[in-house]
C-alpha cells in the first residue's frame, strides 16, 4: 500500500471552559487515522463530538495538545509558523463554509488570489480551466455578491483546484446551500478525488457521507466507527448508535 499522505497519530486537543481559563475541556482524545492518496474520507458524529477540530488539527490551521500529524512527509508538530504556512500552501486546499471569498475580487481574481499570496506564476488559461470545470466559465468577472451561494461555493472549489493541492479539507461545504447547488458541490468534490490527490469532508450530510470511500464516525473525541462504502442508512445508523451512547 501507498505511503498515506495523512497520518495522525494519538491526537489530543483540549480548549479552556467558558468562564475560566483553568479547566481544559477535551475535545480530541486519542484520535489516530491514515488517509491515503485518491481516497475521499467523511467525517460524521453527534454535534460537538470533535469533527472540526479533527479537520484544523490535520491541516495545520489548529496544533494538537499532543499526538502527532505527518502531512504530505512533513511532521507538522515539528514545523515553525513560517515552515508551516509553506507546507499548506503547497499541499493543502481548504473550504470552508462561508466560502471566505474577498467581496472587491471577482471571481477570477478570488481564484488567483491564493497564487499570487504564495508568489507562484499562475496563468488565465489555468483560472478558465478551473472556472469551466465547476460550470462557470461565463462568471469569472463577477463579484461574489453578484452570485449565488452555490456559485459562490462552486467559485471556492476552483480556487482549491486551481490551487492543484495534495489533500482537500471541506468543512461543512453543503451546509449553507439548497439540495440541488449542494449535490453539484458534492459531486466536484467526489471527483476532485483521484490521481493522488485526496478529500477529507466534515459533514452532517448523509448523502455527502456516503460518496466517501470512507466515513469516519466521532464520538466524544473518539473514533467510534469506521465504515467503508457505506450507505446514507448505514451512515444514519452509525450517527444514531454514536449519539445514544455519548
Amino acid at each position: 500500500m501507498t505511503e498515506p499522505l495523512i497520518r495522525a497519530e494519538n491526537l489530543h486537543k483540549t480548549f479552556a471552559s467558558a468562564g475560566t481559563r483553568k479547566t481544559r475541556v477535551p475535545v480530541l482524545r486519542g484520535i489516530s487515522l491514515d488517509v491515503h492518496p485518491g481516497e475521499m474520507v467523511s467525517v460524521v458524529g453527534p454535534s460537538g463530538s470533535g469533527k472540526s477540530t479533527l479537520l484544523y488539527c490535520l491541516s495545520g490551521l489548529e496544533s494538537s495538545d499532543s499526538g502527532s500529524v505527518r502531512l504530505a512527509g512533513h511532521e507538522l508538530g515539528t514545523l515553525g509558523r513560517g515552515a508551516l504556512a509553506a507546507v499548506r500552501r503547497k499541499h493543502v486546499g481548504f473550504m470552508f463554509q462561508s466560502y471566505n471569498l474577498i467581496p472587491s475580487l471577482t471571481a477570477r481574481e478570488n481564484i488567483a488570489l491564493p497564487a499570487r499570496l504564495a508568489r507562484r506564476p499562475t496563468s488565465r488559461t489555468a483560472i478558465d480551466r478551473a472556472l469551466a470545470d465547476v460550470g462557470l466559465v461565463d462568471r469569472g468577472g463577477h463579484r461574489p455578491g453578484q452570485l449565488s451561494g452555490g456559485e459562490q461555493q462552486r467559485v471556492a472549489i476552483a480556487r482549491v483546484l486551481a490551487m492543484q493541492p495534495d489533500i482537500v479539507f471541506a468543512d461543512e461545504p453543503t451546509g449553507a446551500l439548497d439540495t440541488a447547488a449542494g449535490s453539484e458541490v458534492l459531486r466536484l468534490l467526489r471527483a476532485s478525488a483521484g490521481a493522488g490527490r485526496s478529500v477529507v469532508v466534515v459533514t452532517h450530510d448523509l448523502e455527502a457521507a456516503a460518496l466517501a470511500d470512507r466515513v469516519l464516525v466521532l464520538r466524544d473525541g473518539l473514533l467510534h466507527q469506521e465504515l467503508r462504502r457505506a450507505t446514507p442508512e448505514q451512515v444514519l445508523e452509525a450517527i444514531t448508535l454514536a449519539g445514544a451512547v455519548a
